[in-house]
């Protein structure tokens, strides 16, 4: 395990660094067009892609000290996504920059269950604690599962955007 990215339990959950293991995980995840079509293009990743976005993972906590965990089930110890904060560089309207952007994916065979509130609470305690700086999110406006995820772990909406010419809705954590 990666010494920079704490290890975070919940009752159900391991938010964990990535590791060149997971790689065959995101591929999965990334690939799939029920995670990936409010995303980005709206397309699934490629391997190439995928790969890319697992060291911009690790990246992220070795340049500027937070990031995405991978996220584990803790009894079957699977791979299931992904949650965190981000410093994209996003080009929108909007000026983001000194913020972080928190996102979260997880695979279809584990929506429904509140892995994903789950995940997400307890990235948001260790912010509360370590992350310096105010939290946004931004989430197409047809995710209607992710928005009320957004709301339900305390992001207000904060305007509307563009962001490579599709509609995208902003939201500003409360306790960021």
């Amino acid at each position: 395990m990666d010494a920079l990215v704490p290890v975070i339990a919940t009752d159900r959950l391991v938010l964990r660094g990535h590791t060149l293991a997971d790689a065959a995980g995101q591929a999965e995840l990334w690939a799939n067009e029920n995670v990936t079509r409010f995303i980005g293009d709206g397309g699934p990743s490629t391997t190439e892609e995928s790969w890319s976005r697992l060291l911009r993972y690790a990246g992220h906590w070795h340049m500027l000290g937070f990031g995405y965990w991978a996220v584990e089930e803790r009894v079957s110890g699977c791979y299931i996504g992904c949650t965190g904060f981000a410093d994209y560089q996003r080009a929108l309207t909007r000026d983001v920059s000194g913020m972080a952007e928190m996102g979260w994916t997880f695979l279809p065979a584990f929506h429904g269950r509140g892995y994903a509130a789950e995940a997400v609470q307890a990235a948001q305690a260790w912010a509360a604690e370590n992350l310096k700086k105010p939290i946004f999110c931004m989430i197409n406006p047809d995710n209607q599962p992710s928005i009320r995820l957004a709301l339900k772990a305390g992001f207000i909406p904060d305007g509307e955007d563009q962001y490579h010419g599709r509609p995208v809705n902003l939201y500003a954590c409360r306790a960021g």
